[in-house]
C-alpha cells in the first residue's frame, strides 16, 4: 500500500511575476542611462557598471525563466516537471555573483596602482540613482528570500547591486571633498567581502540541493523519532527526504507495521503531519506487515532477499 500527496506552490511564483517584470524593466532602463550618461561624461566606471547591471537583468530573467519553468507539467520523460530548473538557477546565480565579485575586486586591486580619475558630480548622481532602482527591485524579493533559494539568488544580486551603487556615491562624494583618490578601491573591496559571506551561503545550498541534500528546514532525527514514536510502527527504513525545487521537499518511506489498522485515513494524518510540521509537500509512504517485511528488497537487514 502506497500513497502520495502533492501541494502546488505555484500561487508562491505567481506572486514574483509582476516582481521579475518590475524588477527587469526598471534595471533596463536604468543601464541604457549609464551608457549614454557614461558616454557622455566619459566615465568608463559608469559603462563598467552598466555591463554589471546588465548581468544582474540576465539574473533576473534566469530566475524569473527557472520560476516559469517549474510550473511546467509533468511528462513521460520528466516525471517531476521542471521543479528543479528552480535549484540550477539558484546555482548559476551564485556562480555568475562570485564572478561579477571577482571582476570588481581585481578592478579595485589595480586601482590602488593605477587611480582612476576623480568621480564626477554625474557619475555620483546616476549612482544614485542606482541605489534607489537595486533597493526597491530587492526589496519586491525580500519576503520570498526566505523560503525559496531561487527568490534568494535574485534578492542577493539586487541587494549587491545597491550596495555596489551605494560605495560609488559615498566614493564620489569623498574624491569630490577631500580628493581622496584612494577611498574608491577600499570601498569597493570591503563591499565584495560584505557580499562575498551572502553569495557563499547561496552557493553552498544551492550545490546541496542541486545534489539532493536533506534541506536544512527538515530536521531528520525528529521525523525519524515521529516515526518511531506511531502506535502501530515497529521500525522504518528506506527514509529519503530531498528538494523537489526550491520550495517543494519529497519524501519516501517504508514503514513496517505490527497491524492492520492502517489504512487510508491514517496515510492522509501521516501526510498531514509531515505537511504542517515538516514543510514536506510531497510524501510517498510504503506500508509493510511486520511478519513478512523480509520480501522488500529494499531493507538492508534483508538485503540478499528478493521480492
Amino acid at each position: 500500500m502506497s500513497h502520495h500527496n502533492h501541494h502546488s506552490h505555484s500561487h508562491h511564483v505567481a506572486s514574483y511575476n509582476r516582481a521579475f517584470a518590475i524588477g527587469i524593466a526598471l534595471n533596463l532602463i536604468f543601464v541604457v542611462l549609464e551608457v549614454i550618461y557614461g558616454l557622455l561624461s566619459e566615465s568608463l566606471a559608469l559603462i563598467a557598471d552598466a555591463g554589471h547591471n546588465l548581468s544582474d537583468v540576465f539574473s533576473l530573467i534566469l530566475a524569473w525563466g527557472a520560476s516559469f519553468l517549474a510550473k511546467k507539467a509533468a511528462t513521460e520523460k520528466r516525471t517531476y516537471g521542471l521543479r528543479k530548473a528552480t535549484v540550477m538557477a539558484s546555482l548559476g546565480s551564485a556562480i555568475l555573483l562570485l564572478v561579477a565579485l571577482g571582476g570588481i575586486a581585481w578592478e579595485a586591486l589595480n586601482r590602488f596602482s593605477d587611480p582612476a580619475p576623480v568621480a564626477g558630480m554625474t557619475v555620483i548622481v546616476v549612482a544614485a540613482i542606482g541605489v534607489v532602482i537595486n533597493t526597491v527591485t530587492a526589496l519586491l524579493f525580500f519576503s520570498g528570500q526566505k523560503d525559496d533559494l531561487n527568490i534568494k539568488g535574485a534578492f542577493l544580486h539586487m541587494a549587491a547591486d545597491a550596495v555596489v551603487s551605494l560605495g560609488v556615491v559615498i566614493a564620489g562624494l569623498f574624491i569630490l571633498f577631500y580628493g581622496w583618490v584612494w577611498i574608491d578601491p577600499v570601498i569597493s573591496l570591503i563591499i565584495v567581502a560584505v557580499i562575498l559571506v551572502g553569495t557563499w551561503g547561496l552557493l553552498k545550498d544551492s550545490m546541496n540541493y542541486a545534489l539532493d541534500a536533506v534541506p536544512d528546514s527538515v530536521d531528520i532525527p525528529a521525523l525519524k523519532q515521529y516515526f518511531n514514536s506511531l502506535d502501530s510502527v515497529e521500525r522504518i527504513h528506506d527514509l529519503h527526504v530531498w528538494p523537489l525545487s526550491t520550495t517543494e521537499i519529497a519524501l519516501t518511506v517504508h514503514l513496517v507495521v505490527s497491524d492492520g489498522t492502517t489504512d487510508n485515513r491514517f496515510l492522509c494524518s501521516l501526510q498531514q503531519h509531515l505537511h504542517d510540521h515538516f514543510g514536506i509537500a510531497h510524501s510517498t509512504i510504503q506500508i509493510e506487515s511486520a511478519g513478512e517485511e523480509q520480501n522488500c528488497m529494499l531493507d538492508n537487514r534483508h538485503s540478499h532477499q528478493h521480492c
